[in-house]
């Protein structure tokens, strides 16, 4: 398998980045740009995994946040990599647009991000998971992580594919406008999980009000599917996005640690 050089911008949307900025190298690692036969296209990926590695490795999708694969996603990419991960993101609305093209969020999510249709990234993220499973990695052991409008997408993943092992959603909307290309919401789909969800939340995060987490928790428990979430009372939305404003380095840490052992529980790693 041949990787490209993927580009390492961040999305102009989020610059300048702030100087608490992780940067995760590529020693020990297979890290770069890959594409997917997914729907008819060539749907393009970021693939991080350990080298020099025997047997085949457990895969963690990656689900990108509305900035796209950009240099953050593909770092964490590498950091799951570290932990022994084939981690691998797709650029899971590259038919509809590029987020680079945009500098403003508002435009970006109106022009771009609102016309992703969730069915077209439930599949692709299908077709990821089966490129993956050719490609050195372990369909047995598959998890997802996604952040912000990834999170919300890992919770409805839990819900769409059996083989998932189990999913962490980071700051994911749980409930919101229905619309042609949203036609759910994860507090729509909690007796359909059939995987171990883990949910992190800001409380301190004015688009995810916590009123709408408990009407989550309500769900999950009427439900009673195996899910938790945690919410962190000092945080805001994005606190592990070292690259902005909203970083919480405390709290995006324990995050990690608690995604890391979630994974472990269930059978991922």
């Amino acid at each position: 398998m041949t990787l490209k050089q993927a580009p390492t911008s961040f999305a102009p949307a989020v610059t300048p980045v702030a100087s608490t900025t992780i940067h995760t190298d590529t020693d020990g690692l297979h890290a770069g740009q890959t594409t997917i036969p997914s729907q008819g296209e060539d749907l393009p990926a970021y693939l991080a995994r350990p080298e020099n590695v025997s047997g085949k490795l457990p895969i963690i999708l990656v689900v990108q946040e509305i900035f796209g694969v950009h240099e953050h996603i593909q770092d964490v990419c590498r950091r799951l990599a570290k932990q022994g991960y084939l981690a691998i993101a797709p650029e899971l609305y590259f038919r509809q647009g590029d987020p680079r093209d945009y500098t403003e969020i508002s435009e970006l999510f109106e022009k771009l991000v609102s016309k992703v249709p969730d069915q077209q990234v439930l599949s692709d993220l299908d077709h990821t998971a089966h490129w993956a499973s050719q490609h050195g990695g372990d369909i047995s052991k598959l998890g997802i992580t996604g952040f912000c409008w990834g999170g919300r997408i890992a919770w409805l993943y839990a819900a769409h594919n059996p083989q998932l092992k189990a999913g962490v959603a980071w700051y994911g909307k749980l409930v919101g406008n229905k619309t042609l290309t949203n036609p759910t919401n994860p507090v729509d789909r909690a007796a359909a999980l059939d995987a171990p969800v883990l949910g992190l939340y800001g409380g301190q995060d004015t688009g995810i009000p916590l009123d709408t987490v408990e009407t989550m928790r309500q769900a999950i428990r009427a439900a009673n599917a195996n899910a938790e979430i945690v919410v962190y009372p000092e945080a805001g939305h994005a606190f592990n996005a070292d690259y902005r404003p909203s970083y919480n380095a405390e709290v995006a840490q324990d995050g990690w640690q608690r995604m890391l052992d979630f994974f472990a529980q269930y059978g991922v790693k």
